[in-house]
């Protein structure tokens, strides 16, 4: 099943705290962290999962990055097919591990260059849909439409693809 739930104020709290701990762990390391997907648009539904992307300057620091989020609990999983998004997973709920020991919401965490062109769609897909709130509502019901149709997660993104592929055009973005 696929739980959809109404927009939480606790998920940008949550995102926040996560950032502070790891800009302290990348101090230097990187030049960003931005909260993206659906957690980050006040007024969205979403799945209950933050997706971060931590932006570095180049390529190039990629190696040291992954070392300090593997500190901090995070383990490398490579691109899984988006070419220049460097995938995290956590091991376990307490990640980040930090002093509070604290169970955290599920994260998606990725690592892009500056001038990705992923990061750029995640960055401009966010930033409409926070100047739009039609957009929110329109995709908000999209989703209830489709966790009806399918319960597979593979098959849910696909079918948000066109919805999302219609707001970066509308944005300028291919």
């Amino acid at each position: 099943m696929i739980d959809i739930q109404t927009y939480q104020p606790e998920w940008a709290k949550q995102f926040e705290q996560i950032k502070r701990i790891l800009a302290k762990q990348l101090t230097g390391q990187c030049i960003g962290i931005e909260h993206v997907g659906s957690t980050s648009v006040v007024g969205q539904s979403a799945k209950p999962i933050l997706d971060i992307d931590i932006i570095i300057p180049s390529r190039q620091q990629l190696s040291s990055v992954i070392t300090a989020l593997h500190t901090l609990g995070y383990n490398y999983r490579g691109d899984l097919d988006v070419e220049g998004r460097e995938a995290f997973g956590r091991i376990d709920d307490y990640v980040p591990w930090n002093s509070d020991q604290r169970v955290w919401m599920k994260q998606h965490v990725y690592v892009c260059a500056q001038d990705n062109q992923e990061l750029h769609r995640h960055l401009t897909f966010r930033n409409y849909l926070r100047q739009h709130p039609e957009e929110v509502i329109a995709y908000g019901q999209l989703k209830q439409q489709l966790i009806k149709q399918t319960e597979d997660r593979e098959q849910y993104t696909l079918l948000k693809t066109d919805f999302v592929e219609n707001i970066l055009a509308k944005a300028n973005v291919t």
